[in-house]
């Protein structure tokens, strides 16, 4: 509820602090008085845009705050979301500096004006005869009948229900987006893929060809050279390894005379073993080498393979064509596992539509059962407020369950007549402004017994009533007022005399300025108020009695 409300330097407003009744409170006035002033102010707490400067001081600043009291509105969620501090008492302040530039405060942590906005909805909820489009929009409708059935615990599972299908169609769009993607270049890839695969790749491949193949070309240049060394180390008469034998035997014979020698004759018979060794293994290397036509061809076609797709695919290495193969692979099994993928994921996306109707359907079921309940309280307060004939009928259509929408699996549609014979038709399209207000106050009336509604703004919806059904739309505002705050600016006293609280804006002129100003009646003048509303500025002892007989009554 709005406890209190300051306006300072705002239009014809230089100073002003209200302080509001958690029930019905009544604001009157003359017309031009500064009743319309107040709730500019109170709309820019609300989050509208400040259009140009409305100062009552052009050089001082422009503050509204607003003190609500929000225990019973389950916000937290949405101050955390916000990263806002949660207060039981809030305060939302908006400032308009001189120059123009405006800021809004909540407990004094900047907002912009779109979470101001936001936080204002849940608020409060200002109802004119110009704001009445409200009555006809899809999600006002249903929230008449949710409220009615209470259906929060169906909602809200509902709603995550709904989450879960269209996360599960909409990981399938883009799995068959991806599917078609890779299926465009599978031909390809496979094509790609058996060409490398059939040459079976190995690491080191290349370079140990290569080596055969510079052996291959020059056997001949290599079978001379192994063989002359050969025959150098141990065959010719003049051989390495036969000169170090007759050398080694001339020191073992005098080694029993110079035994020093014994060093000398061991170290060259290890390179006499070690040349021996030598010779050998050249002349195995010798037998080895041979000139192979055959080999050759094989190692160049080989290799010709390998240089071939090198170039094919740009790449320098052997080592760079199987690191290919193996992404032409994975491209082409992660194929087959999105198929198998999408398989399972159409399974889901069946199985959530199918909870999903079922949710769906359980929420309809709990509107249903409640819609006669609607008609008929709305028909009921209508008839009380003068509108007898007045007739409204709620149409609930089911969708399929793949149409389903964030507020549920239902069209909805309030069919209104107001007079005997008329058609039913869609509610903004046959009812006037005057009537439309009368079945806001009957819905909300209805709403209120079962929900937290945030405070209530009826902005002189009593146009065009009088008499009779004045008295009875005071008496629904004042029933309302026990579930609720209301706020009702008002031309009828019999409305007014309803209020637990009553205001009074008046103009007054001091030192060439006209100022608005604000007053909280207390018994006495409410009396006079009421009374002249019935009979004008000068109210005689008839119309001074009638008023206290309405505010008693």
């Amino acid at each position: 509820m709005l406890s209190r409300l300051l306006i300072k330097n705002y239009a014809l407003i230089e100073n002003l602090d209200i302080r509001f009744d958690a029930g019905l409170n009544i604001i009157t006035g003359e017309t031009g008085a500064g009743k319309s002033i107040i709730m500019g102010a109170l709309g820019l707490i609300l989050g509208n845009r400040a259009e140009g400067k409305h100062f009552f001081k052009e050089d001082s600043k422009c503050i509204i705050e607003g003190y609500f009291h929000v225990e019973a509105y389950n916000l937290q969620a949405f101050f955390a979301d916000n990263d806002l501090d949660y207060e039981v008492e809030t305060i939302v302040r908006r400032e308009i500096s001189v120059d123009g530039k405006s800021r809004a405060f909540v407990n004094d942590s900047p907002v912009t004006l779109q979470v101001l906005r936001s936080l204002g909805e849940r608020l409060i909820d200002i109802h004119s005869q110009h704001a009445t489009l409200q009555l006809n929009t899809e999600h006002f409708q249903l929230l008449v009948l949710d409220s009615v059935a209470k259906n929060d615990d169906i909602l809200r599972s509902y709603k995550e229900t709904l989450m879960r299908f269209r996360s599960n169609v909409s990981a399938l769009e883009r799995l068959r987006t991806a599917i078609a993607a890779t299926n465009a270049e599978l031909d390809f890839n496979q094509f790609q893929f058996d060409e490398l695969q059939q040459l079976n790749l190995e690491n080191g491949e290349q370079e140990r060809l290569e080596d055969e193949l510079n052996q291959l070309e020059n056997a001949e240049e290599i079978k001379r050279g192994l063989l002359g060394a050969s025959y150098l180390l141990d065959e010719n008469e003049n051989a390495a390894n036969r000169s170090l034998k007759d050398a080694l035997n001339h020191l073992q014979a005098i080694q029993r005379y110079l035994p020093s020698v014994e060093g000398l004759s061991n170290r060259l018979l290890s390179a006499q073993i070690e040349i021996k060794d030598i010779a050998q293994e050249i002349s195995f290397l010798e037998k080895d080498v041979y000139m192979d036509e055959g080999r050759l061809e094989v190692v160049n076609a080989r290799l010709s393979d390998l240089y071939s797709l090198q170039k094919k695919h740009r790449v320098d290495s052997v080592v760079d064509l199987i690191r290919l193969r193996d992404e032409l692979e994975q491209k082409i099994q992660a194929v087959a596992n999105q198929e198998e993928r999408l398989i399972k994921l159409e399974g889901e996306v069946k199985r959530s539509l199918q909870e999903l109707g079922n949710t769906g359907e359980l929420l309809r079921q709990s509107r249903a059962g409640v819609v006669k309940e609607v008609e008929e309280y709305v028909q009921q307060l209508l008839a009380e407020v003068g509108m007898p004939n007045a007739q409204l009928k709620i149409e609930l259509t089911a969708l399929t369950a793949d149409r389903y929408k964030t507020s549920g699996g239902d069209d909805i549609q309030f069919l209104f007549s107001a007079n005997k014979g008329q058609t039913q038709q869609p509610i903004h399209k046959v009812a006037s402004g005057g009537e439309l207000s009368r079945v806001m106050l009957a819905v909300k009336s209805l709403i209120a017994q079962s929900s937290a509604l945030p405070t209530i703004i009826f902005d002189e919806i009593d146009t065009g009533i009088s008499g009779e059904v004045a008295l009875k739309v005071g008496q629904i505002m004042q029933r309302l007022s026990t579930k609720m705050q209301v706020l009702a600016i008002t031309h009828l006293p019999q409305i007014a005399s309803r209020g637990l609280a009553h205001f009074k804006v008046y103009k007054q002129d001091e030192d060439d300025r006209t100022r608005t100003n604000i007053v909280q009646l207390d018994a006495e003048e409410r009396v006079v108020e009421v009374a002249q509303m019935l009979s004008g500025a000068n109210p005689g002892e008839s119309a001074l009695q009638h008023a206290k007989e309405l505010i008693e009554n």
